[in-house]
């Protein structure tokens, strides 16, 4: 069962625990409601048919140029990114991932067992497989964190990484700092086998408590909502468990590629902008010559609560 984020330390990071699409039926109690009702029939993502790759995601490739890997967060689309292809598949070419069991991509080999290191291991396959150069990567929530994992584990793999409101242990918003994968384990599988067994009402009602937080447009927030109505509950579980115990702060050193982190602040955060910089800025210290860039206001999904201010960071990490 989950339980509140009440401890202090938790406070700070506070926009970045919208990781989470959906909390077991049981976690429910816990949360408050929403302001607003869900949307009656927010749109829901095409059926993926493109074929796997190495059973863990498929891939879109639009545009020409250097090479961009773009990775989309828990139960989300590929569309995460679209804006930004839009924009600059004249000077690009953008990988567009999405993870298999998420927004309507059959699960694949994340069925079962763990996801997330699995689909980082598989795309470091792909980028190896397509004499890919040390393409950039960015990653958005979860797919902020297979970027530094990726860089981490796969240095020659990759030539610059951006994770976009991620945070590189997000088992501390459940333990503080001083907590280890071990001590969380428990809380994390049970957390897994709640959302797996949440029946479709009670997924939905989840999805909805933590998208509304997510994103400021009513528009966005459907979208995002119809993403995770369309992803597996069991996959989505355990890719949230791995996250939870998968503490990446010691592997930060291996990383030797230029890296950006933006990450959102906003009026959801009871404290300033200095203490969340603070926060944010203290679980990346391994990540030596990082940017941490605070991008303010904005939500968890930065890139449609503020699309130019993100379109011109991505810009100035793709030139630098």
């Amino acid at each position: 069962m989950s339980r509140p984020l009440t401890r202090p330390l938790l406070v700070a990071a506070a926009a970045v625990a919208a990781l989470l699409a959906a909390v077991p039926t049981a976690g429910l109690a816990q949360m408050p409601a929403p302001p607003v009702a869900a949307p009656a029939n927010p749109p829901l993502p095409a059926t993926d048919s493109r074929p796997l790759q190495y059973g863990r995601f498929t891939v879109e490739v639009v545009g020409h140029g250097p090479d961009v890997i773009l990775i989309p967060g828990l139960d989300s689309s590929r569309d995460t990114f679209s804006r930004l292809v839009q924009a600059h598949s004249g000077q690009y070419r953008f990988h567009r991932i999405q993870i298999a069991g998420f927004a309507g991509t059959p699960a694949g080999d994340n069925a079962s067992g763990e996801v997330v290191a699995p689909t980082v291991e598989a795309i470091a396959r792909y980028i190896s497989d397509q004499h890919l150069k040390r393409p950039a990567v960015i990653g958005h929530s979860l797919g902020g964190e297979a970027a530094l994992m990726l860089a981490a584990r796969h240095p020659d793999a990759v030539g610059r990484i951006m994770a976009v409101d991620s945070l590189p242990f997000l088992g501390a918003l459940f333990g503080g700092p001083q907590a280890t994968p071990e001590k969380l384990k428990p809380m994390a599988d049970g957390m897994a086998r709640g959302m797996a067994m949440s029946d479709d009402a009670g997924w939905a009602k989840g999805v909805w408590a933590n998208t509304y937080p997510l994103v400021s447009a009513p528009a966005d927030q459907a979208m995002v909502y119809g993403w995770g109505l369309a992803s597996s509950h069991a996959v989505g579980g355990r890719a949230f468990a791995d996250l939870i115990v998968t503490d990446l702060r010691p592997e930060l050193a291996k990383i030797q590629v230029s890296a950006t982190v933006l990450f959102a602040h906003g009026p959801q955060f009871p404290q300033d902008e200095a203490k969340t910089t603070a926060y944010i800025t203290g679980l990346y210290a391994n990540l030596k010559g990082a940017k941490l860039i605070a991008v303010s206001p904005s939500r968890h999904f930065i890139m449609f609560d503020q699309p130019e201010r993100f379109d011109r960071e991505v810009m100035t990490f793709l030139a630098n």
